[in-house]
């Protein structure tokens, strides 16, 4: 198998502790992502450290494999490509497809000679059948659309204002390197891969029968998003619009849109007592450019951008993320990761003596000693403020780290 892939290397050093071990890798996350290319990476990868292996590799997307529907076909194909005295690489390829495919999962995962690793684009479908057999004997690696140093690296940039604008704009689909960045080759294409995800993942997976609906849902959301909103409210807003569901359809609409990783949810957390609340959540995008793609891109939106920038590159770093409250007051995310936590505040510019106040007060209520930022896109960030720092959005998608408290 020859493909040409430009290296995600991030994902490559997460699954390399996994790789020749009796653990399935199962690899995560919207469409076109890149979880397919991703595949080829770790192929190559594992040549070069077994060259007797033998690869096994299935993509349901492709005609040749379509009849592969169910978990014998599977297992019928797999034992005529094995050869039983030498290793055997199973790469599976949205893997959702084929009907009951965790048996054959299992039933390989016992023997010492397969090594198994899929994909998925189906959150719910994956984690509920691989937990319900295979608990224990599995490892989730999402993978997300590329991260501003990926989108600088795939396209040729610089880090500078001009490419974080690009990166902003049209978001970081891996395939966008095939187009011009410009408003029509980018959100046609964008509104495509929309219609793929609503009609493949979300209307013929669930079964749902009202479709202009949940279109409307989706352009509220990409409308509200870093706003505090729950299922009642949303409800109310469709009904002022002659669109009548009550909140509990909302509730389960919403599950199908994150189950099929297009959008994330966030909870709140009392920063005082560390309490969940279980509603009035926050939505973001996975992916920026489909969410221009079907609202249009807006300036007037910056501040909502800056939290979904902020928002994609803690889970692409592997956090926790929540929004926090203390009081009656609201921290934009809290983030934690290996018994780490940070503090985010973040803004569009740090205009006035007022913006600074509110943005650096909040912080400065929060009485522990880890770390707290405000992130702006001021050319020139000011540095601490009483112990909390500001970073310039372009020095923390570039190159922020975890700190040491």
């Amino acid at each position: 198998m020859i493909k040409k892939y430009i290296p995600r290397n991030y994902y490559l050093q997460a699954i390399k502790p996994y790789i020749n071990t009796n653990i399935i890798k199962v690899i995560v996350g919207q469409r076109r992502v890149g979880k397919s290319y991703f595949l080829y990476q770790v192929i190559d990868e594992i040549k070069k450290i077994d060259k007797g292996a033998n690869i096994i590799y299935i993509n349901k997307e492709l005609y040749e494999f379509d009849k592969i529907k169910d978990y014998r076909d599977l297992k019928n194909y797999i034992t005529s490509k094995s050869i039983k005295k030498r290793k055997n690489y199973i790469f599976i390829d949205e893997i959702q497809e084929i009907n009951r495919f965790e048996k054959v999962l299992r039933d390989l995962n016992a023997q010492e000679n397969y090594d198994i690793y899929c994909t998925g684009s189906n959150a719910h479908l994956l984690s509920s059948d691989l937990a319900n057999l295979l608990g224990g004997r599995f490892i989730e690696i999402p993978i997300y659309s590329l991260s501003y140093k990926e989108f600088l690296q795939f396209h040729h940039l610089e880090k500078n204002n001009q490419s974080l604008f690009s990166y902003i704009k049209y978001g970081g689909l891996p395939y966008l390197v095939n187009l011009r960045l410009e408003d029509e080759p980018v959100y046609g294409y964008l509104r495509t891969i929309i219609n793929t995800i609503i009609l493949k993942d979300v209307v013929a997976r669930f079964a749902v029968r009202n479709v202009y609906l949940l279109e409307r849902l989706v352009e509220y959301l990409a409308d509200s998003v870093g706003t505090l909103i729950s299922a009642k409210r949303i409800s109310d807003f469709l009904k002022s619009q002659n669109l009548d569901i009550s909140p509990n359809s909302i509730l389960n609409y919403l599950n199908y849109l994150t189950s099929s990783f297009f959008i994330h949810k966030i909870k709140r957390q009392e920063i005082v007592g560390r309490k969940i609340f279980e509603i009035n959540e926050k939505y973001y995008f996975e992916d920026l450019g489909l969410r221009h793609s079907l609202i249009g891109y807006r300036q007037t939106d910056i501040n909502k951008i800056m939290e979904n920038l902020v928002f994609s590159q803690l889970k692409y770093l592997g956090y926790k993320v929540t929004v926090g409250q203390i009081g009656k007051q609201e921290i934009d995310f809290i983030a934690e990761k290996n018994d780490k936590k940070v503090y985010f505040q973040v803004t569009y510019l740090l205009t006035s003596k007022k913006v600074i106040e509110r943005e650096f007060d909040n912080l400065l209520k929060i009485k522990d000693n880890y770390p707290k930022y405000v992130i702006s896109m001021d050319d020139y960030a000011q540095g601490n403020l009483r112990g909390i720092k500001h970073l310039n959005i372009i020095d923390f998608l570039d190159n922020w780290s975890t700190p040491t408290p």
